[in-house]
């Protein structure tokens, strides 16, 4: 099981479209502070993906700032101490991010 925190307004619709897949579980935050606040209460999460374009630098560099050691960041985008994700939908986001975790492991 791939547990996944997807931090942004598309979370929720993404986390109907995790339960649709039995080795991927997505938790979801409404924004970067509360994805430091499900970290803090999850240590089984393998990844942060931040769907929104236009905060993933300011999110990624909260989370990273917050937990140095915590889980790799992705985002859409250039964002500091994360991995950029060029997929068009959070769906193909997902996808992405649970492919190169799975490589890795």
């Amino acid at each position: 099981m791939i547990t996944i925190l997807a931090v942004g307004e598309a979370a929720a619709e993404l986390a109907a479209f995790g339960s649709g897949h039995p080795s991927i579980e997505v938790v979801t935050a409404s924004d970067a502070e509360d994805a430091l606040d499900r970290l803090a209460r999850n240590r089984r999460i393998d990844a942060v993906l931040i769907l929104s374009k236009s905060n993933a630098a300011a999110a990624a560099r909260l989370l990273r700032d917050e937990d140095p050691g915590g889980p790799p960041l992705f985002a859409p985008g250039p964002a500091p101490g994360a991995q950029q994700i060029d997929a068009a939908t959070p769906e193909q986001m997902l996808l992405d991010v649970v492919g190169r975790l799975s490589k890795e492991g």
